[in-house]
């Protein structure tokens, strides 16, 4: 039995009707050349055939004895594969909004918390000779970024390998650790030394906190900036239903615009969003004055393999209030180099502490019911990983590419991940199906941004797109969108 950590505790005390806590990647692949008419139905019963051997997918949430105050894995008997794993067929033709129809009701369903935290979905009937894959888990379970992890050393390189069924088949390296069979001796030793660390750990916490909290050098953005988080259409009680909007685009546009501004691909695709978000509130005629504040999560280095949260986070302006593209990049690079300057050096122990902290009035409000009614702390989450940098394969079949879907906060209407893989960035929106009823031109339009971003730096000459007549609305007076179309 092992104990959950304060952070995957969190998810799941944050779990509620309205606002399920899992995450979520679909990933599209290529049929093989060779592949036979029975290709995905003999695909689907290997996937069957393996036994679920890997935590935490082998593993479900007890709360017996002291595990009702302190959740708690324990290893899941007999687990029924046919719930966990199943076969979908896409209605004819099998198209990228079918595809979307289907996923979004998949993630709108909650899960069993009495099970294993996780489910697996086969898609055939994708157009072009493509099927999918939806994996999806309990964030109390894995993040984003420990996702990733187990789908790299699920998939190969090689397209020849002979890969496990998924990643709930693969070879523990690591078995979870059993706290009640620690010697007490041993037990005392590792509380004293957690006791030094959680000290020097506060600390540290407290050193770097100043440092973010200090606006005189730095009028642009920092933890202060917080405060200043307006309300808008995305920061509204949401419902269970979900909506998805998905892009895909080369990574090398990123890198171009890379070399000529000095910002990262993660800086670009905040301002990406920041741009595609500009415009989408000002067809809603409901763009604040103040500009957006998004909340950024880091993934922290992974040593032991493990599942669960490994993440910390700082929250950055999107500088929505500027119309150049190029003012948008300079200020959020400036912050986020800052800030990430700031918590280079903080131990993981004091990570945790700012993770906690940051997540603490999410968590109370969120446990309360009264997270929607409270004024925001930022306006929606836009996080980055890295997928993998080779293209990978499932027994012959080539991913194409991987979609991420993550988790909404009550009051937080708004997602948006991407995510990093072989020679392609790809950019998920998960929103509330109610708030955000035209998500998907949030993705349109995020795709614009780009080439704005690429016309403003001299990478690209052709004409833009008809600008939108600038309309801004007062922190209280930001409206609802219409829910028809």
């Amino acid at each position: 039995m092992k104990r959950l950590s304060a952070m995957d505790g969190a998810f799941l005390r944050m779990e509620s009707p309205r606002t399920p806590m899992h995450v979520a990647g679909l990933l599209t692949f290529k049929l093989p050349e060779d592949a036979s008419p029975d290709y995905l139905r003999e695909l689907f019963a290997f996937m069957r055939s393996q036994a679920v051997t890997m935590p935490p997918f082998s593993s479900r949430i007890t709360r017996k004895g002291l595990s009702r105050l302190a959740p708690a894995w324990e290893d899941a008997p007999d687990i029924d594969i046919d719930y966990h794993l199943r076969h979908s067929a896409l209605p004819y033709p099998g198209g990228e909004r079918e595809l979307g129809v289907l996923v979004e009701r998949l993630h709108s369903h909650p899960m069993d918390l009495s099970r294993p935290l996780w489910e697996c979905h086969l898609i055939e009937g994708l157009e072009n000779r493509r099927f999918a894959v939806y994996l999806k888990a309990h964030h109390a379970a894995m993040d984003g970024m420990g996702a990733l992890t187990f789908i790299r050393n699920w998939l190969s390189p090689d397209p020849k390998f002979a890969n496990a069924a998924g990643p709930w088949a693969l070879s523990p390296k690591l078995r979870l650790e059993v706290d009640a069979d620690k010697p007490r001796v041993d037990l005392l030793r590792r509380s004293l030394e957690l006791a030094g660390s959680q000290l020097r750990s506060s600390s540290e916490l407290a050193k770097t906190l100043r440092k973010m909290s200090v606006q005189k050098d730095n009028p642009e953005g920092g933890l202060m900036s917080a405060l200043h988080t307006p309300r808008t259409v995305f920061n509204t009680a949401i419902t269970p239903q979900r909506r998805l909007a998905t892009q895909l685009y080369e990574l090398s546009r990123f890198k171009a615009l890379s070399a000529v501004t000095g910002a990262t691909v993660n800086d670009l695709s905040m301002a990406l969003c920041a741009g595609a978000i500009r415009r989408y509130l000002l067809e809603l005629d409901a763009l604040p004055e103040l500009p957006l504040v998004a909340s950024f999560p880091i993934a922290l280095p992974r040593t032991d393999g493990k599942g669960g949260n490994a993440v910390a986070g700082f929250v950055c302006p999107l500088a929505t209030n500027e119309s150049d593209p190029r003012r948008r990049v300079e200020l959020i690079h400036a912050v986020t180099t800052r800030t990430k300057a700031q918590m280079k050096d903080m131990s993981p122990a004091a990570l945790d502490k700012l993770t906690l902290l940051g997540m603490s009035p999410l968590i109370l409000g969120q446990m309360t019911g009264q997270l929607s009614k409270w004024p925001p702390f930022f306006n929606l989450v836009i996080s980055n990983v890295v997928g993998s940098r080779d293209k990978l394969y499932f027994r012959g079949a080539q991913m194409e590419a991987i979609y991420p879907i993550s988790v909404l906060f009550d009051g937080y209407a708004l997602n948006a991940t991407i995510v990093g893989y072989a020679d392609h960035i790809s950019l998920g929106y998960t929103g509330c199906r109610n708030a955000l009823p035209r998500l998907q031109r949030l993705a349109v339009y995020s795709g614009e941004a780009l080439e704005e971003m690429e016309r403003a730096y001299g990478l690209r000459s052709d004409k833009p797109a008809k600008s939108v007549k600038k309309k801004t609305v007062s922190r209280k007076a930001a409206k609802t969108p219409s829910k028809t179309g």
